[in-house]
């Protein structure tokens, strides 16, 4: 009875809005909030899982919702997980919260120390898994990160493409200028540059399945003699290029590597070339990952505060010559993937279990409603070696941004595709 009711205690000092009402192990019921919304019915279904909550709730609450341990009404996990956050950020300093969030953060450089042969490991961890699990609720190009919003009503395929043309348009690109891009995935974005502004692109990518389809899609686009994809780590890379680019890779360096991203970027780039880094952020300063996060889906990932990264840039020997924040465009990116994974279920099923559909089902909700309420934002940080590498104010942009189209049949194939998936 001590771990409920110790539990219990902890709920009523958290929960002040909301309304949560919590089904223990023995049976009984016990609500906790102001009884506003959002309203969740919460049912725990073994008995040691009070215990296991109050020593490490950011952990276990997900691996109980894995293991079927942990229930919600309507499984209605996304208003759990919103109630909860939404409490939390107005609440801080919960003394349960604070003594483990400054654990985590003494530990965080060993947990984010990531040479070549462990960041190789983690890579394969998350990006290696069935390439047919992301084409259930990735759009045709498999942009794996967040995607651009212009209007209100852009789909995410629409989305998807703006966030390419926004990132060459920042790239001031030009015909055959030597692209380098740092964490490639599946090659779509290193494609669009060959293929729509006439780069002359090399991908680098830990991911053999997205090095395979990368390589694949150069073939069948006809773009070999354009885009070159290597399984490489970005600090073995040789030569000099006119632009870099890195999307959604800078979250896998870890800190303790930043001086080494930067040097690379530095000694990589030409003396008038110009670089662009898309990473996802901190609003709310430096921190540590949640141990879910890196136990099931990003081991060795995190994503800094802005502080973290200019303090290092300033040592670099590059200028930080823009900075874009782009709120909320990553919530409404992980509601789609959300809608389309949770509508293809069964698909999911079929190849991993149900177990395996619970964790991704979490990993989706969770990141969504940090994006909305708990201080994660997406950074686009342009980079030069020269203050006058780029246009002395941001009018270029709106010249340059354009809606890049599928100009080939197999794209328009891909899109109608995954539109009929």
């Amino acid at each position: 009875m001590m771990p409920i009711k110790l539990l219990s205690i902890f709920l009523m000092r958290l929960v002040r809005q909301g309304n949560l009402v919590v089904v223990y192990p023995d049976g009984q019921s016990i609500g906790y909030g102001d009884g506003s919304t959002p309203a969740v019915t919460m049912r725990l279904h073994a008995r040691a899982l009070p215990r296991k909550l109050l020593i490490n709730p950011d952990l276990v609450l997900g691996e109980a919702y894995m293991d079927g341990t942990l229930t919600v009404d309507q499984d209605d996990l996304y208003g759990l997980i919103e109630l909860l956050v939404i409490n939390l950020t107005r609440q801080p300093d919960v003394w349960h919260y604070r003594w483990q969030a400054n654990l985590r953060r003494l530990h965080r450089r060993l947990a984010q120390f990531n040479p070549a042969g462990r960041a190789q490991r983690n890579v394969a961890h998350h990006y290696d898994l069935s390439g047919e699990l992301y084409d259930l609720f990735l759009d045709a190009d498999r942009q794996y990160s967040c995607a651009y919003f212009r209007e209100a009503g852009d789909t995410l395929e629409t989305a998807q493409r703006n966030k390419k043309a926004l990132i060459a348009s920042k790239l001031l690109l030009a015909p055959e200028q030597r692209v380098l891009d740092i964490g490639c995935g599946w090659g779509g974005l290193g494609l669009h540059l060959a293929r729509d502004h006439g780069a002359r692109v090399t991908g680098v990518t830990l991911s053999r399945e997205q090095h395979k389809i990368a390589e694949e899609s150069a073939q069948t686009e006809g773009l070999g003699n354009r885009a070159q994809f290597r399984l490489q780590d970005y600090r073995d890379i040789d030569g000099t290029f006119d632009r870099i680019v890195s999307v959604g890779m800078f979250e896998h360096v870890g800190v303790p590597h930043y001086k080494e991203f930067f040097a690379t970027l530095r000694d990589r780039l030409t003396d008038d070339g110009v670089a662009l880094l898309h990473t996802i952020g901190r609003a709310d300063g430096p921190g540590a990952t949640n141990p879910w996060i890196a136990k099931y889906i990003f081991p060795g990932g995190y994503s800094p505060a802005l502080s973290e990264v200019l303090a290092i840039v300033e040592q670099s020997g590059l200028y930080v010559t823009d900075v874009e924040v782009l709120r909320l465009h990553y919530a409404q990116t992980l509601k789609e993937w959300r809608n389309r994974f949770e509508a293809r279920l069964d698909r999911v099923r079929s190849i991993y279990d149900e177990r395996f559909c619970r964790m991704w089902r979490f990993y989706l909700v969770a990141s969504e409603v940090a994006f909305r309420h708990d201080g994660l934002v997406v950074f686009q940080i342009q980079l030069a070696k020269k203050q006058d590498a780029v246009p002395l104010t941001r009018d270029y942009l709106a010249g340059r941004e354009r809606l890049a189209e599928p100009t080939t049949k197999a794209g328009e194939n891909r899109q109608t595709e995954n539109r009929l998936a």
